[in-house]
């Protein structure tokens, strides 16, 4: 019997983002979805010059900056299958929520295209 391959993060990123393009025609706010690169393994160096140019723990990987009802932009902090949210991008999310940002973690492409959808449809 065969394995199931679980995909990991960055498939389900790359999937999501290609998901977003093929579907800009109808929701064309999803040309504005980007990524933040804030994960990696980096050296000490490289570590504190992006430190001093703004890099910071727990900001979730992806970002809509597209205001729907109350909110003023959407953030995804996008998980594979068990991975999970640590303290810092918890905390991270809570303060995004408190701004007026809908913030929320994800596990999966599939769940947060859905979410996308809810949100750009103003059903949040």
């Amino acid at each position: 019997m065969r394995e199931k391959l679980v995909p990991t993060e960055d498939e389900e990123q790359c999937w999501l983002l290609s998901w977003a393009e093929i579907n800009e025609y109808r929701w064309p706010e999803l040309g504005l979805l980007y990524h933040i690169p804030n994960e990696g393994k980096r050296t000490a160096a490289t570590g504190a010059r992006l430190r001093r140019m703004g890099l910071r723990r727990g900001v979730p990987d992806l970002c809509l900056p597209a205001a729907r009802g109350r909110y003023h932009g959407l953030y995804i902090e996008l998980k594979a299958v068990g991975g999970r949210a640590t303290a810092e991008q918890k905390d991270y999310i809570a303060a995004l929520c408190e701004q007026g940002f809908f913030a929320v973690v994800c596990v999966g492409g599939e769940a947060a295209a859905r979410m996308i959808v809810e949100y750009l449809e103003g059903r949040l």
